[in-house]
């Protein structure tokens, strides 16, 4: 027993990308009884197949409930990315450490994208137990509380097809629950744009599919100043792998600016020149 800790933990340590609790369930049978048949197949590529397939996916309309017991649709992040989480409440280890890791990197998008360009929600998929109430004292302990996140529960019929919309693999076993360890992130538009995996992973995993959709994507009713804007932040916002932050560096910016304006007066003295020739022929 001790050697297998042992292997899970070094597991995890040195391959964060596949992640996953051991004994992975990956596939499920539904008989006749429409009771779900368990088959435990530990197999790394399977599993992330099985999320991979879904990116490009048209995530449904889902209902949730907040911590306020205030309802919630899918559509209501309609227009700008959601970074989704799904976790169980009761977990004593893997969701907290996995959550508060996702926090940092969530926190580090937003110094680089702004506070208001995406949203962040976590559901609960265990739903007898992952209350508003519970889900609240989840994001109470993980020092979530007042990050602006959306702590949503939903119900029990539709959090299997969530699930499966999402490509995360989850399933009941002696200590919980056995699942994927993943964050989703999705566009504006609600389709599956990423998936990052394990409970740590590295920064530019998470944000950079975020800046690729807040900055590289043209909005709605956006002008066109506002667009070459968010194209040079796209340009000009790198990552430090020595603070493991992003920053814009304005190098880069003086570098285009400049380039533009060389370009700029290259191009008027080729259009002087040629007028002053074309004159002189004309004479």
């Amino acid at each position: 027993m001790k050697l297998f800790l042992a292997f899970s933990f070094v597991l995890i340590l040195f391959f964060p990308p596949l992640a996953v609790y051991a004994n992975t369930q990956l596939v499920r049978e539904t008989s006749s009884q429409n009771k779900t048949d368990l088959k435990e197949v530990f197999d790394y590529d399977v599993a992330l197949k099985i999320s991979q397939d879904v990116i490009g996916k048209q995530l449904g309309e889902y209902s949730f409930i907040n911590a306020e017991g205030q309802a919630v649709s899918m559509s209501d992040f309609a227009g700008k990315p959601l970074v989704l989480s799904m976790v169980y409440t009761s977990c004593y280890q893997i969701c907290p450490m996995t959550t508060r890791h996702l926090a940092k990197i969530v926190e580090k998008a937003r110094d680089a994208l702004g506070k208001d360009n995406f949203s962040v929600a976590v559901v609960g998929f265990d739903t007898p137990v992952d209350t508003p109430d519970a889900m609240q004292y989840f994001a109470n302990k993980q020092g979530i509380h007042n990050k602006d996140w959306h702590l949503l529960t939903i119900a029990a019929d539709e959090v299997e097809t969530l699930s499966k919309d999402t490509g995360f693999i989850y399933f009941p076993s002696a200590s919980g629950f056995d699942h994927l360890i993943q964050a989703t992130i999705i566009d504006a538009e609600g389709k599956v744009y990423r998936q990052v995996y394990g409970q740590v992973f590295d920064t530019p995993l998470l944000i950079e599919p975020l800046k690729e959709l807040v900055l590289g994507q043209p909005q709605q009713d956006q002008t066109f100043l506002s667009e070459l804007s968010n194209k040079i932040k796209l340009f000009c916002t790198t990552y430090d792998p020595v603070r493991d932050g992003y920053f814009f560096d304005y190098s880069l910016f003086l570098g285009i600016l400049i380039g533009g304006m060389i370009i700029l007066f290259t191009s008027v003295f080729i259009v002087k020149e040629w007028r002053k020739s074309s004159q002189h022929h004309d004479t």
